[in-house]
């Protein structure tokens, strides 16, 4: 109860605040431009605090579902474009009615709630560089036998240190630099008892889409090694019975050394209803024993325990100087962005399955896990969604900012608004898109909630 509470506060928290630095971005630029803004609501549906501006003009509203937001501006909907509508208007108002602006003011207005998620991205950024963050540093705990790692010369307890001349701080940075060079060629350095080594690393294209993998461990056969470690053993499992307990290590599966998780779950599969040797260190001794997995409705092998893995190197803290971290604010929000567009892009080509879509209950469930590792990690995940916001608000959907931009530049073209019908027509036509896309994410969020 407590840890549910726990994540719809940080949800509840994360929300209202990038919600709100959105609609401020629209709201300052509308005031700045002179439009007439009529409300300002953080949340929909009905208002639990209301307040005025000083000069009465303006209405601040903190609503009951913090799921949204919006900025009332005085003829910014199609039906106060209607004929007649207009004349009830006193000219001061009319000048400063949203449809009466000129088109690049509108388009600054549209414009500005995006921009303020991806300024408040780079502070975010600038502000984790500056405090620090715990990383996984690059240094190679264990490389494949055979692998292309392996055959390129890297060694065990080599330190990645740049990958194409550009240096890396952490083993998520240099993952992320390798992915951009799958299907070519790139040179690591690497430091090897106080001597910086070069090495060439031919990167071929693998079967998965390069952002659904570690390209370090699957594809060149190298990882930060791992220990893998038995969190909880089920009731009358196959692991219980073949002596298994919680917090075993397992060191080797039929005399291969275990490096991760997914390595071990692989070769358990392949062996349904076969017995397999499992060296295991429990305490200070080294165990062998004899696990037979058993069979589940798809004909895979289950040894059923649940795994969990650390790194052999832990972390390490990296804080940036002033300098550093102020660039490191628009690299990183820059480096997001095109993440972001990249991954929205193939799926909609289906070259990334949209069952990786995330909805509320996701967004909580991180909210709330970011919030319990510390504020460096809660703050990065505010800048991750806000440069989602950013990006998804820009997209050309009537409705989203991106929409509106588009309307503003055919009226650029054609030298007059669209009809407000029309404006009508295709604003319910992205309305149906979003809510389907976002009831979409809603159904992948319980389908992951009951498939565990």
């Amino acid at each position: 109860m407590i840890e549910i509470l726990h994540t719809s506060l940080a949800f509840i928290l994360a929300i209202a605040l990038l919600i709100a630095v959105h609609e401020y971005g629209h709201f300052s630029m509308a005031r700045r431009l002179g439009i007439k803004v009529e409300k300002f609501s953080i949340g929909f549906g009905p208002a639990l605090f209301s307040w005025r501006s000083k000069d009465n003009e303006v209405q601040y509203i903190i609503a009951a579902i913090p799921l949204g937001g919006y900025v009332k501006m005085l003829g910014e909907n199609p039906d106060e474009q209607a004929e007649g509508v207009q004349t009830e208007l006193s000219d001061a108002d009319k000048a400063r009615a949203f449809n009466n602006q000129p088109v690049w003011k509108r388009a600054a207005v549209a414009v500005a709630g995006p921009a303020y998620n991806f300024l408040f991205a780079i502070l975010a950024y600038m502000i984790i560089g500056w405090l620090g963050q715990a990383v996984l540093p690059t240094i190679v705990g264990h490389v494949n036998p055979a692998s292309i790692a392996e055959q390129s010369g890297l060694h065990v307890d080599d330190r990645i240190i740049s990958v194409e001349n550009k240096p890396v701080h952490s083993w998520q940075q240099m993952e992320e630099r390798l992915k951009q060079k799958v299907g070519s060629s790139t040179t690591i350095q690497v430091l090897r008892d106080e001597s910086t080594i070069e090495l060439n690393l031919l990167l071929p294209h693998p079967d998965k889409d390069p952002l659904l993998m570690d390209i370090s461990d699957q594809v060149l056969g190298f990882n930060p090694g791992l220990i893998v470690r038995i969190e909880n053993v089920m009731e009358g499992s196959a692991a219980q019975h073949g002596g298994l307990q919680k917090g075993d290590i397992i060191k080797q599966i039929n005399g291969w050394p275990v490096s991760n998780v997914s390595q071990l779950i692989k070769k358990i599969k392949a062996q349904p209803e076969q017995a397999v040797s499992l060296t295991v260190q429990r305490e200070q001794t080294l165990l062998q024993l004899q696990v037979t997995p058993v069979a589940d409705q798809q004909g895979e092998g289950r040894l059923g325990v649940k795994l969990a893995s650390q790194t052999i190197h832990g972390t390490e803290m990296y804080r940036m100087n002033a300098w550093d971290g102020l660039a490191y604010g628009f690299v990183r929000t820059w480096e997001m962005t095109t993440l972001t567009l990249n991954v929205f892009g193939k799926m909609v080509t289906s070259a990334i399955s949209p069952d990786n879509l995330g909805g509320p209950i996701a967004i909580a469930q991180l909210a709330g896990k970011t919030a319990e590792m510390g504020l460096v990690y809660f703050i990065g995940f505010l800048a991750l969604i806000s440069v989602n916001l950013g990006v998804l608000n820009l997209l050309p959907v009537p409705i989203l900012d991106g929409g509106l931009l588009l309307y503003l530049g055919i009226e650029k073209m054609i030298g007059k608004p669209l009809p407000p019908k029309i404006l009508e027509i295709t604003q319910m036509l992205g309305l149906i898109l979003i809510v389907g896309l976002m009831v979409f994410a809603f159904y992948n969020d319980i389908s992951r909630l009951f498939r565990g």
